[in-house]
This record gives structure tokens, C-alpha cells and sequence, in this order.
């Protein structure tokens, strides 16, 4: 049985879809979710993509039985398991087009370090967060580099050292959530945002997702020379001259990339 569960379309559902042990990672998953998000292509046929969790909560960590492996693994196990994980979330963060969190219930661990990766999150009242590997004696290794990227050095040294868990107003405070709305909102709220993706040109968010990872954490000087060719390349694109060419007619663009019947080659 598949542990994700895929909707396609220009709005993909991505479903972790092992409920009866709250959507915890194991090989299969991790192997699962990482196949899917290197095939999803930038050629506009996608146009979002809705991150959620099939049950009671989105991701609850690690699956007891993969941990219990662990247990018994070499280093050399270990080095080979860690980087599965890790190719995971790097997949993850390549996807390009905007990633949406539904999230409900708990995001814990390795859950919650999804949830850092996610371009949006939508994330009920009651659900609750933690970056709790601390607590099991481990360390949030893999997700370090985007719960970082996204809440920033100082929460997260509060968070991840004591591995507390933590509720949705406070990662909203953190900037880990954007927005927080009931069960029964979460729909409409989930749907604001799809709309709002679907009037962007598919290629310039693409191109945006990729300039924001590269210029994270570097100085100005270090940076000019890629966001003046980011910018020219995306100027004379056909979206590019699309976009201007609209604004300039006031109309609303037609996106040329969603219609391209081939995919753009991902840069890495």
C-alpha cells in the first residue's frame, strides 16, 4: 500500500497517508515522497501543490518500528539512512512551484521540519508543534537547515534545544505558520492562496523560489550578479514579456509557460 497518496492536476494533493500511526516517516514514505517531488515538473502544468495528512494529525515524527531499526544500525547504517532523509526534504525544497501545508492536529519532529518547507502554511487552532528530537536524545539534523531558513537562529535555539512543543499562535509568532483558522476553515483558507498562486506566472515563481534559496544568507555584494541575471532572463522570458506586455494593455496575462507542453529543466 502507497504511503502517500497523490491528486493531480494544476492543484496536487499530496495525502501522507498512514493514519493509523499518524503519518509517521518511515523508509517507504521518505522514499515515496522523494520520487514524487523530483518528478514534479516547471512547466506550468502544476500550478500549487496542497501538503496534508490523511486522519488525526499531519505528521507526528518518526515511526516507532523504522526507529527500533535504528537501534541496531552501524554508523555507516546510519550515515546511509540519514542521507535518505535528507535527500527527502532537499527534494522537497526544489519542488518549484508554491508548497502549501495543510496542517491539522501535530507537526512534530521531522512533521514540523516539513512544515518549515512549505512556501504557506495553513495550520488549525489546535494543532500542535515541536521540534522534539532533543527529547528522544537525537538532534533535528536534516530539517536544521530550513527550520532555521524559516523561524530563524534565535527560536530556533529556543525550540529545537529543549525540543518543547509548542501551539499555532506561537509558530505563527515565529513566522513556522501563516495563518490559523478552524477545522472547517481550512478549505476556504487553503483555497485563498491557490487562487492568489494560479495569478502569477508559473516560470517567475519557479525562478523566485529558486533566487530566494540562493540568496539566503549572503551579503548584497555576494548576490548582485545572480539577481541582475535573474531578473534580465525573466525580462525577455516569454512570461516576462507577457506579464509587461498585460499590465501595460491592462488586461490579465496569459501565461505562456502553462501551456508548454514540455518541462523546464529543474536547476539545482
Amino acid at each position: 500500500m502507497a504511503t502517500i497518496s497523490i491528486d493531480p492536476g494544476p492543484v496536487t494533493t499530496v495525502t501522507l497517508n498512514r493514519p493509523e500511526v499518524r503519518n509517521a516517516f518511515n523508509e517507504e514514505l521518505m522514499a515515496e515522497l522523494t520520487a514524487w517531488a523530483q518528478s514534479v515538473p516547471a512547466d506550468g502544468s502544476i500550478q500549487a501543490v496542497v501538503l496534508q495528512g490523511a486522519g488525526s494529525v499531519f505528521c507526528a515524527g518518526a515511526d516507532l518500528q523504522w526507529m527500533s531499526k535504528m537501534m541496531g544500525y552501524s554508523r555507516q547504517q546510519n550515515v546511509d539512512d540519514a542521507r535518505r532523509a535528507a535527500a527527502m526534504y532537499y527534494a522537497m525544497d526544489l519542488v518549484p512551484v508554491p508548497v502549501i501545508g495543510r496542517i491539522h492536529g501535530a507537526a512534530l519532529g521531522g512533521g514540523a521540519g516539513l512544515a518549515a518547507i512549505c512556501d504557506v502554511v495553513v495550520a488549525t487552532d489546535d494543532t500542535a508543534f515541536g521540534f522534539t528530537e532533543v527529547t528522544l536524545g537525537i538532534l533535528p539534523a536534516m530539517i536544521s537547515p530550513y527550520v532555521v531558513r524559516k523561524i530563524g537562529i534565535s527560536a530556533a535555539r529556543t525550540l529545537c534545544l529543549s525540543g518543547v512543543r509548542f501551539g499555532a499562535t506561537r509558530a505563527k509568532e515565529i513566522g513556522l505558520v501563516h495563518e490559523i483558522v478552524s477545522l472547517d476553515e481550512m478549505d476556504a483558507a487553503v483555497a485563498r492562496y491557490v487562487d492568489q498562486f494560479k495569478r502569477a506566472a508559473p516560470s517567475a515563481i519557479a525562478a523566485t523560489k529558486r533566487l530566494l534559496r540562493d540568496v539566503y544568507g549572503r551579503q548584497p555584494s555576494e548576490v548582485m550578479a545572480m539577481t541582475v541575471d535573474a531578473i534580465a532572463d525573466q525580462r525577455i522570458s516569454p512570461d516576462g514579456q507577457e506579464g509587461m506586455r498585460a499590465f501595460l494593455e491592462k488586461r490579465r496575462p496569459a501565461w505562456i509557460s502553462a501551456k508548454s507542453p514540455e518541462p523546464s529543466p529543474r536547476k539545482q
